[in-house]
């Protein structure tokens, strides 16, 4: 099974996936496919795009590994097993930004992102922790977790071609 080995950097942690490769080209193969088709969504129109692009779980089956390692590493930062996983896909194409925002609705306890596509100069995710600000330069094969209730934005695209990532949220599984 492929794991994302992380490292803590308070507030976050950072996770790079191992021989990520063909994963995340397979993650990429995936999303074209289904972009657009029925499957899709977007929600959250700010600023002039649809900053959360939803594709059904169950239309994208390519991304299962890539899924099972974020998984794994967050059992391992939270110390539970029992979580459930909601995610969706951030496309941002040059001129591009998201807006400062969290994830504080819901019972969250962990979001991330992980990178599929990350040209130079695409911008750097800004974390705001109380009285600082931490950019994270996207790269791809990366992942980072952060508490859902800390503020973030991505800085403008700057470069000519998109940025893609999945982003993620995970909170305790329902009980039956």
């Amino acid at each position: 099974m492929t794991r994302l080995i992380l490292r803590q950097d308070p507030p976050l942690h950072l996770g790079e996936l191992q021989a990520h490769e063909s994963l995340t080209r397979a993650a990429i193969a995936g999303f074209d496919r289904e972009f657009g088709g029925p499957h899709m969504r977007q929600s959250h129109h700010e600023l002039g795009r649809y900053e959360n692009t939803w594709i059904a779980r169950g239309a994208l089956p390519e991304l299962e590994p890539l899924f099972a390692a974020i998984r794994l590493a967050a059992v391992e930062i939270l110390q539970r097993d029992r979580l459930r996983m909601a995610f969706w896909f951030n496309v941002m194409q040059p001129g591009d930004r998201t807006a400062r925002h969290n994830h504080e609705e819901g019972n969250e306890l962990l979001s991330g992102v992980y990178y599929l596509e990350a040209p130079p100069d695409c911008g750097d995710l800004l974390l705001y922790p109380p009285g600082d600000v931490r950019p994270i330069r996207p790269e791809v094969g990366k992942a980072v977790f952060f508490a859902p209730r800390l503020p973030h934005a991505v800085e403008t695209n700057r470069s000519d071609q998109r940025r893609l990532s999945v982003a993620f949220n995970f909170g305790p599984a329902e009980s039956s």
